[in-house]
């Protein structure tokens, strides 16, 4: 026989009632409510979640949802209360240590990260992963809030409503050495279509290395010269910046068409006449790294920003990019693209063109890590 009354300690999140019995079950959070609110919001979530605890190696880095990461240490047997019961242990800062029920092993997730560089291990004491949370929660409303209001102001005020094709765009294109792909040929379609449409253009051409999304690019930027207005490519290292500079030239060489390349790493002297002339409209392209982003740089008139490889660009650079898009029309490259401009891509938020056909005799990349040789 039980009782009017017996409190207990458990494991359960709900209570319920057994009619045959006549008995009610009344959990603490029935009564307080104080963990109904925390846990809602985890619902649906898209971390990487452990589905057998056999995923789990020790030494594993693992995020507890309520106390933060620390490290998996293995299953160990404990007896409370008279009963032995399994636990997942895990280790936090210093002597702290987390045993977890094996049936909550929902509230585990794989730690995500940059395996080089471990990540630092909490401590169950002091509230320091609440904080790490109501930080990291506070910088994702920010930038939905930004976001929100740029892309409001992108449907508010008009673009520039790009001319039709010209025959020097026709011939341009004709000249192109090397037979087009179907996916090369759409997505040039789809971002001229866009460029022709009196709102700011805001395309992903999605592509591998080497499947053309470069030349897409390149007859955006002549079909921007030929309304004359001026088209700026930003590109995350010098090295990059050469390169596409080095083909912008040889591809345009038959037209009067200025195109320079802008990085801290040229002359003073080089840089100023550049900016000058960017200032003026002397240059049509000019290609280059973060530094066309500093606060000097003003351009006649900017047609077109090109981005490419957006996810190696650093956060300050990335806010100011995103400022950019606020009027001009932004075409954006990249293999691998950040997950916040896929995912709005594939929302629908952004448009985006997928180039996953190779061109014919295509050769594949290859990638050797060698050592520096000064000859």
């Amino acid at each position: 026989d039980f009782p009017p009354l017996l409190i207990s300690l458990g494991d359960l999140r709900r209570g319920f009632v057994f009619h045959e019995v006549k008995q009610v079950l009344i959990t603490d959070e029935d009564i307080f409510k104080r963990y109904r609110e925390r846990r809602q919001r985890w619902v649906g979530e898209e971390e990487k979640k452990i589905e057998r605890w056999t995923e789990l190696r020790g030494g594993d880095y693992v995020v507890h949802i309520d106390h933060g990461i620390g490290k998996f240490s293995g299953i160990k047997t404990l007896k409370l209360q008279g009963r032995k019961c399994d636990y997942f242990q895990v280790n936090y800062k210093g002597t702290d240590r987390l045993y977890i029920p094996l049936d909550q092993l929902d509230r585990l997730h794989k730690y995500m990260g940059d395996s080089d560089h471990p990540p630092p291990i909490y401590s169950l004491e002091g509230g320091q992963w609440r904080l790490t949370k109501r930080r990291v929660r506070k910088a994702a409303r920010d930038l939905a809030s930004s976001l929100l209001r740029l892309y409001s102001i992108r449907k508010v005020i008009p673009g520039y409503h790009f001319s039709l094709d010209t025959d020097w765009q026709l011939e341009f294109e004709a000249s192109f050495p090397y037979q087009e792909t179907p996916d090369q040929l759409r997505a040039t379609h789809e971002v001229k279509q866009d460029m022709e449409n009196p709102s700011p253009m805001d395309r992903l051409v999605c592509g591998d290395a080497g499947y053309g999304k470069t030349e897409v690019a390149m007859r955006a930027a002549f079909k921007v010269v030929m309304d004359n207005k001026q088209v700026a490519m930003l590109v995350p290292t010098t090295i990059l910046a050469e390169q596409h500079h080095r083909t912008f030239r040889e591809r345009i060489a038959a037209y009067p068409i200025r195109i320079e390349m802008l990085s801290r790493f040229q002359g003073l002297k080089e840089q100023k006449d550049i900016v000058t002339s960017l200032k003026n409209g002397g240059v049509d392209i000019v290609i280059g790294t973060h530094r066309l982003i500093q606060k000097d740089i003003e351009f006649k008139d900017l047609g077109l920003v090109i981005i490419d490889e957006e996810q190696r660009f650093g956060v300050i650079q990335k806010k100011k990019l995103r400022e950019l898009r606020s009027s001009v029309d932004v075409l954006t490259l990249s293999a691998t693209p950040i997950p916040r401009s896929l995912y709005m891509s594939l929302m629908g938020v952004r448009s985006m063109s997928m180039i996953v056909t190779p061109p014919k005799e295509r050769l594949n990349v290859e990638t050797q890590v060698a050592e520096y040789n000064e000859e």
